[in-house]
Parts: structure tokens; sequence; C-alpha cells
């Protein structure tokens, strides 16, 4: 079997100090101490750790690099978003490396540890679903390495996020199925940890509040963001004995699986049940009916993290919460044509 390459992080972990001290004690920094530097190029030797020679061609070459960390690059969101990162860095004379985490924390780890060996300007990152443990991000910081979120953020006391206002446009997507005659609206999310979720999520519980709509815990199901896992969480809904009359649907993967999950219980879209979901793909507009969608405007989102993360490298250390709005398009499957009950 072939053997990993030892990387900074395993000397970091063995020794039980931060990459960036690993880092400066390999080049010989007097930032570091005789006794750690010693310590620290002993272990390399031992583990034979190799510098990456990629990352050494381009310290020599003194390129313009970001890297860029995102949880699903095949969804029409992150590759918009992604779009909009590397219009905005070419224009400033700056290349992208992006890497998929898949949703996946260790991956997403490894993205960031490699981005580090390859000394990049900065990291612009969407957590991965299941990252609960932020130690990773934290070493960014204290290596002094600008970093950016964007749409699922965490640790805002020491990084600059861009945010969609997914409150405001789940509560407006809310009052749109409450007018027209909806009254057992249910919420297909992603997992409660996440920001974005909690976010979205409030803004549904709000317009039900606003309008005085009991708040009924089983109409609630956040899981993971799976399309067969989101599937049979509508099917479970639909099939319960006092089923959903509409449905708000947190992303992309899960509006195309509740959508799905309807339709094989030859359900009518929108008599039985209304759809609206968060979802910026030009695919909406080409379902039959027509979906009403909550538009991310993610190549905006992807532009605006960039211009942050390049205000960060040219030395501006404010910490900027920037909020994009997000945008509600009405089409057929969210208007009944039913009068609002009282």
């Amino acid at each position: 079997m072939k053997q990993r390459r030892t990387s900074l992080k395993d000397l970091a972990e063995r020794l039980g100090v931060s990459i960036a001290t690993v880092s400066r004690a390999l080049r010989g920094s007097h930032e570091v101490g005789e006794e750690m530097r010693a310590k620290v190029k002993a272990l390399a030797k031992e583990l034979n750790y190799r510098p990456n020679p990629f990352a050494q061609s381009l310290r020599k070459e003194a390129p313009r690099v970001i890297g860029v960390v995102v949880p699903n690059l095949v969804t029409h969101y992150y590759a918009a978003v992604l779009d909009g990162i590397e219009e905005h860095a070419r224009g400033q004379g700056y290349s992208v490396f992006s890497s998929n985490s898949h949703e996946d924390h260790t991956l997403e780890e490894m993205a960031i540890d490699n981005f580090i060996s390859m000394h990049v300007e900065g990291i612009i990152a969407c957590l991965a679903q299941d990252t609960v443990d932020y130690s990773h991000f934290k070493e960014i910081y204290e290596m002094g390495i600008p970093l950016v979120f964007f749409a699922r953020t965490c640790l805002p006391e020491l990084f600059s996020q861009v945010v969609a206002d997914g409150d405001i446009a789940a509560q407006n997507a809310t009052q749109h199925l409450i007018e027209n005659g909806c009254r057992r609206i249910a919420f297909v999310g992603g997992p409660n940890h996440l920001d974005m979720v909690i976010r979205r999520k409030h803004g549904y519980l709000e317009a039900l509040r606003d309008n005085r709509i009991p708040i009924e815990r089983e109409l609630v199901s956040c899981g993971k963001i799976d399309f067969d896992v989101a599937r049979n969480a509508t099917l479970k809904l639909l099939e319960s004995p006092n089923p959903p009359d509409a449905i708000l649907a947190f992303n992309d993967i899960i509006t195309y699986a509740a959508f799905d999950a309807i339709k094989s219980k030859k359900m009518r879209i929108p008599e039985d049940v209304a759809i609206i979901g968060f979802t910026d793909g030009d695919s909406a507009a080409f379902v039959t009916p027509k979906l009403s969608a909550i538009m991310d405007q993610a190549h905006l989102q992807g532009k605006t993290a960039c211009e942050l993360l390049l205000k960060n490298i040219n030395g501006d250390k404010k910490i900027y919460r920037e909020v994009i709005p997000m945008i509600l398009k009405i089409r057929d499957s969210s208007v009944k044509c039913a009068k609002p009950k009282n």
C-alpha cells in the first residue's frame, strides 16, 4: 500500500504544537526556540517529511493564489459561488484552487491542510454539514492566514463572512404559502447545528407565529443533506395521518427530493401540496409544474467573499459580515386557486 505523505499537521500533532510553530521551526525562524527547532527537525527526519515541491515552486515564483473549499461542487449553488470568486480573483491577478469536501469534515480538514502546505495567500470556505469541531480553522487564524466564510459559517469573532438573508426569505416564502390558503406547512431542512439551517427555520417559524398558526413539531424535519434522506423524510410527512398542504425546502438537493416524493405519491402540485425551495438553478423553471424558488444570488455571494478576502490579504483586519438579499421567484408550484381558509 502506498504510504501517505507526512504533513505539517502530522508533525504538529505528534509534538503537541500548532502547525504555525512547525512551519516556522522548519524555516529556522527565531520566533521558535532552539530546542523546539531541533525537535521539529528531528521528527521531520524520522517521519521522512518532505516539503511539497509544488509549494516550493509557488513560493519561488511568488504567484497570487487563493484556495476555496466547498461542500458539494456539483450543485448549481456552489458552482455559481465559485464562478463569482474566480471572476473577481482573475480581475485582481489571482488564481483560484478549489477543493470539494463532499460534505465530509475529514476531507475538509485535508483540504485546509493542503492549502496551508501550498502557501496560498488566503482561503474561502463553506462548512461541511458534519463539521462541529472548528479547531482547524482556529489554527488558520493563529497562523495569520486570511480566511472568509460564506453560506455556512463559524467563529464570527475571528473571520469575515458572507451570508444570505435566509431568515427573511423563508419568512416571506412561508407568508406567500399562507396567503395561498396553506395552513399545514412543513419545513424540510438540514442539520440543526448549521447556522444556515437555523436562519431559514427561524424565518419559517416567525411567519407561522405572525399568522397565529400553531407550530407543530412533526411538520419540522431536519436531517442530513442527502437526496434519499430528504425524500424519505418527505414521504413520512405525506403518509402521516394529517399530512402537510405545503413544504418549504432548505436547499436544491432537498427541494428536488421533496418534489420527487410528492410526485411519487401521485399528489398534485400545488393543489394537494404546494412547494417552495431554496434553489438558484435554472432547472426550477423547467420542471412541471414550474417551481417557485428562493434564489441565492450565488455569483454575487462568491464575488463578495473574494472581495473581503483580498481586503484581508491587503492588510484590512476588520471583521465583516455581509448579507446578500435573496430573491423569491413565484411560479406555479406554490399558487393555489383556493381562497385562504379562516
